[in-house]
């Protein structure tokens, strides 16, 4: 495949484009504004342009991701110095790179074959925004933090804690002028690193917590200190779709996406976001630095150790990813058992993780489940039948449940909000539990007492 790589001023910018041959009826804004993974840091979905832009896993390069035609135009950004002789390995440069795009869009041949027998199963039903296709990150590492930040919290506190971890990236690639590595033994210092983010509200789970062990037995995570998993870092999972050369790269893929977004250049996304962090960079970090500066609460711990049995070798996210290629209920099994040994993965965030890996006969349970069962479905669920309505619910759709069960929620939240793929960003946080309730629910939440006056 041929691939233009052009100087860009001293700051060492180098530019190509790889084109990814498409299957049949895929819609980039339904791929990607299918979950809501996609709005949080360091995605940016422009509306305008219909684009998708991020940095990658291990890598200086920015991606802009757009569709014309039957391709997948990709714009990438190689904003390092080191780039400058990377042409010498381009085409593994480029296989990585694609890698990665094929995860976040499950651009494989077991995801293909989901979404069709998918649509099959659902014909009957009415024209959904839902195609199928639940978009994820472009690794697992990824995929499971960003569950842990699901838990226990209102959508606009879940993507300050993304961006806030986003930020903090840029950060440590930049150099902190602070001490917040725990190796031999510094003082962490957290002055000035103030969260650009909603302050944490669990001022209330502390009072909890004080009165014995019910904020335990509140919290989605389970915890479990025996962690007996052999790792590595993640690669990007393997695909068939390899980057195609049409001759036409250059009219494929413009820059037209970035002035919409970064009127003042490429190196304002960079500037202003930063990437997702590494394992490695998150693995010395102090627990209460890193609490404080992203806002993270208790969920810094889980990170943490996450990230430190990543980089010791102790979990294997690639076989992780690898016994998920089949999506079998054996492979399932093995992977929640292991699953289960990682400090905080309860239920709820290893349901979540599976559903990243592909497996979608298991649909995720917290309040929202309930809230949408009783507000769509007229049931009067509570946690102890829950699995009884999810079965009769969704169950004829095995095994894609929770793809049946996500196109409701997602063509809930189309009515309420709109389209998403239209949606400005500014507007993400207003998906809320209080802006999805009826308006009686809401005039019978008003009439309530506070809690603070039942204190």
């Amino acid at each position: 495949m041929e691939e233009k790589v052009a100087e860009r001023s001293a700051s060492f910018h180098f530019d190509f484009n790889i084109n990814i041959e498409l299957p049949f009826a895929f819609q980039l804004e339904e791929a990607v504004c299918s979950y809501g993974f996609f709005m949080m840091a360091p995605n940016q979905w422009d509306p305008l342009s219909k684009t998708l832009t991020r940095p990658l896993s291990s890598s200086s390069s920015l991606v802009s991701i757009s569709q014309r035609s039957q391709t997948l135009a990709v714009r990438v950004h190689a904003l390092s110095p080191q780039h400058q002789h990377q042409h010498q390995h381009q085409h593994q440069h480029q296989r990585h790179i694609t890698s990665q795009i094929c995860r976040m869009l499950r651009l494989s041949q077991a995801e293909e074959k989901a979404v069709m027998e998918f649509r099959s199963m659902t014909l009957d039903l009415p024209d959904r925004s839902f195609a199928g296709r639940v978009f994820r990150s472009p690794t697992l590492f990824e995929d499971m933090v960003k569950c842990i930040l699901l838990c226990n919290c209102q959508w606009p506190r879940t993507l300050g804690m993304a961006q806030a971890l986003c930020e903090l990236q840029l950060e440590l690639q930049n150099g902190l002028p602070h001490a917040v590595t725990v190796s031999g033994n510094a003082k962490v210092e957290t002055e000035g690193f103030i969260p650009k983010t909603p302050a944490a509200k669990e001022t209330r789970r502390k009072k909890v917590a004080k009165k014995g062990k019910l904020l335990k037995r509140k919290l989605e995570f389970e915890v479990d200190e025996n962690s007996q998993m052999d790792s590595v870092l993640a690669s990007g999972s393997n695909t068939t779709l390899l980057p195609t050369d049409n001759g036409n790269s250059e009219e494929l893929c413009s820059d037209d996406s970035y002035h919409h977004q970064f009127p003042n250049g490429k190196d304002q996304y960079f500037d202003r976001t930063g990437n997702f962090p590494s394992p490695s960079e998150l693995a010395n970090l102090d627990e209460s630095f890193l609490a404080k500066r992203c806002g993270l609460g208790y969920r810094a711990a889980y990170i943490i150790e996450l990230a430190r049995a990543i980089v010791e070798g102790k979990i294997q996210l690639e076989q992780l990813e690898k016994l998920s290629e089949d999506a079998s209920l054996s492979n399932y099994k093995q992977l929640d058992d292991q699953l289960k040994q990682i400090k905080g993965f309860g239920p709820f965030t290893r349901a979540n993780v599976l559903m990243c890996l592909g497996y979608y006969h298991v649909i995720p349970t917290d309040s929202e489940t309930l809230r949408h069962l009783k507000q769509v479905h007229s049931r009067n669920t509570t946690l102890k039948n829950i699995e009884i309505d999810l079965e009769e619910i969704y169950g004829k759709y095995e095994p894609y449940q929770f793809l049946a069960f996500w196109s409701e929620i997602w063509d809930f939240y189309q009515t309420r909000f709109g389209k998403m793929n239209e949606m400005p960003s500014s507007d993400y946080k207003l998906i809320t539990a209080s802006n999805m309730r009826s308006t009686s629910e809401a005039t019978k939440k008003r009439k309530r007492p506070s809690r603070k006056s039942q204190c």
